[in-house]
């Protein structure tokens, strides 16, 4: 983990991201106990006002400070985020799971489900959700895991395929070692660089779903804060105030911006192939082990030809 953190450091991308998630979780945290203003605290005498020292960022068309605003709503994001790529990973490795099984006629029909479900837009199925349980957040959540799942699932399928062919899989499965656990210790970790990539994506693509399905009216709810209500309740103005919807958009793009890269950093740090450091780590910490392995395993053969010499058979 060391190695992999120090790769992504030492890349600009991989610092920029590191930097901006590091202060986006600081902040959700901070905002549970602590803003300058309280967000239900309003003036109806001081609406739309620029930045100054009693509000920083300026204050929206109810008085309120847009800077606790946006600390609050962070914490709204990223609970959004985490539970969308939560539910797409598990979603989209179970399609994975069952899109590469040996059973031709299950692997087939999921593939073919896969590729009719893909198609239905995430606005359609918020809008769906959104008529039995109202604009929430597992409106949000549900549309986004369930659309990027499928997506995972699309693309993580030919790496796992792959995988799947390969020599060791095939003589792991002759050696009577079950699907489920093949599927695990063989297929995931060989998909893992792809994933970390669609889940960033999946992660960043989440915050931009939330902003806009809250503009519609199906997303957070009013009482709740978010990003997408800073801009939903600004937006209107943004010909007269335009910095009230400034201060929101940078803070949404700067995020999905730093996903974005996050993903193609992690990426690029956990592949042996092409991060030599964590080769050199990974070579200098197990050919020991490796070593101290291959000598037990000599001793035990030596062992065990021993006590079959002494029992009177032939040792070959």
């Amino acid at each position: 983990m060391r190695v992999v953190l120090a790769s992504m450091w030492g890349k600009a991308s991989g610092r920029y991201s590191l930097i901006v998630l590091a202060i986006w979780i600081l902040v959700s945290l901070v905002s549970r106990f602590w803003t300058p203003i309280p967000i239900w605290t309003t003036d109806g005498y001081r609406i739309w006002q620029a930045p100054s020292r009693d509000h920083l960022l300026g204050t929206d068309g109810t008085g309120a400070d847009i800077l606790s605003w946006l600390m609050a709503g962070s914490a709204t994001n990223l609970a959004i985020s985490l539970l969308a790529v939560l539910l797409s990973g598990v979603l989209g490795l179970l399609l994975v799971m069952a899109m590469v099984s040996r059973r031709s006629g299950v692997s087939q029909t999921v593939v073919v489900l896969v590729d009719a479900l893909i198609s239905l837009p995430t606005v359609l199925l918020a809008l769906i959700l959104a008529v039995p349980l109202g604009p929430s957040i597992a409106v949000v959540v549900v549309a986004c895991g369930f659309g990027y799942g499928l997506n995972l699932a699309r693309i993580v399928r030919p790496q796992a395929l792959l995988a799947a062919e390969s020599d060791y899989v095939q003589s792991a499965r002759h050696s009577g070692v079950g699907s489920f656990r093949i599927f695990c210790t063989h297929l995931v970790p060989n998909v893992i660089p792809v994933l970390c990539v669609q889940l960033s994506m999946s992660a960043g693509t989440s915050v931009l779903a939330e902003s806009g399905l809250t503009y519609l009216g199906v997303g957070v709810p009013s009482g709740l804060p978010s990003w997408g209500h800073s801009l939903t309740t600004s937006v209107k103005f943004i010909n007269v105030f335009p910095l009230t919807v400034l201060w929101p958009g940078l803070v949404v793009t700067m995020v999905v911006v730093a996903l974005n890269l996050f993903g193609d950093a992690l990426r690029d740090a956990i592949d042996p192939v092409t991060n030599p450091r964590l080769r050199a780590a990974v070579a200098a910490t197990g050919w020991s082990t490796l070593q101290s392995g291959q000598s037990d395993d000599a001793d035990h053969h030596v062992e065990n030809a021993v006590h079959t010499g002494e029992g009177g058979q032939s040792c070959r």
